[in-house]
């Protein structure tokens, strides 16, 4: 019988988070699901004995190995091209199911909505906050100038100038977005076939942001469903973690992307001189990088 739910976490060199991770998934939800549900870790080419750890612990769940890093897209591609279940869900390493992760009630909306390609949960900080990245607006030139300005944060409610993260919205009910994080996603499998897969182009950042538009320029939507949350144990791994060099890493990835997100979408759209502006403030925070 089909899959009703492929759940595809990447791992880089996570072991104690995927341990912890596949516990509460084992834990909160696995254990009183009413769908086919399975569980894929595809491993980028860890060093700290993450495959075998998770071998031992949870052989419930299939791994694929990589045999290098390519990135976030390419791991997480290696999954979705195998995955053979009505939805798939791309899950980072540092997130963890509570009580309130039912992901059937997901599943149950998703079936009754079939113009929703993609659905976020409330993906939720440690502090209780709900983690930004995962209700997002389009970043236009105009958006992301107010977020980076502080325009947006000043009036948060101003639907002119809070675009990037739309906080004017309310997060309390179930609303459309224009994209979400790939730290949590669900994706129906149908129109991931007719879209595409994520673009490898980008290394690490805004593939999702990426996927989502490519979805809504199909005619789908993207949901925000706050009836169901994740813990998002954000930048355990990323660019506020312990190690220097990751941390480094990962900061100047979010800042290039942003630059080739924008030559994508925006560069015909807008004149020269406002790319060179975008190139200056990606170097100034990048120390020099290029794209």
């Amino acid at each position: 019988m089909k899959l009703d739910l492929s759940i595809v976490i990447l791992n880089y060199n996570t072991r104690v988070l995927m341990l912890q991770l596949l516990q509460s998934i084992q834990k909160n939800y696995l254990s009183s699901t009413a769908y086919k549900v399975e569980v894929i870790m595809v491993d980028n080419a860890s060093t700290d004995d993450s495959v075998h750890s998770i071998k031992k612990a949870f052989p419930w769940v299939k791994i694929i190995e990589a045999k290098q890093n390519n990135g976030f897209a390419d791991g997480n591609n290696l999954a979705l091209r195998q995955a053979e279940s009505r939805y798939v869900m791309l899950l980072n390493s540092d997130t963890e199911f509570t009580a309130d992760s039912q992901l059937d009630i997901v599943i149950e909306y998703l079936d009754k909505n079939s113009q929703v390609a993609v659905l976020t949960p409330r993906l939720e900080l440690n502090t209780g906050e709900l983690d930004p990245a995962s209700h997002r607006g389009e970043p236009t030139p105009w958006a992301s100038f107010c977020y980076f300005s502080g325009l947006a944060k000043s009036l948060p409610k101003s639907k002119f100038l809070a675009q990037y993260h739309q906080t004017y919205q309310d997060i309390t009910q179930t609303h459309a977005i224009d994209a979400c994080s790939g730290a949590a996603m669900v994706v129906r499998s149908s129109a991931m076939k007719e879209v595409g897969y994520l673009d490898e182009s980008f290394f690490m950042y805004a593939e999702d942001l990426d996927w989502c538009r490519r979805f809504r320029e199909k005619g789908y939507s993207v949901i925000f469903f706050p009836a169901v949350k994740i813990l998002h144990h954000k930048y355990q791994s990323g660019m506020a973690s312990g190690d220097q060099k990751t941390a480094e890493k990962t900061s100047r990835y979010f800042y290039l992307t942003m630059l080739q997100y924008y030559d994508k979408y925006y560069r015909t759209k807008y004149p020269e001189l406002l790319r060179q502006g975008i190139k200056l403030f990606v170097h100034l925070k990048t120390k020099g990088g290029s794209i």
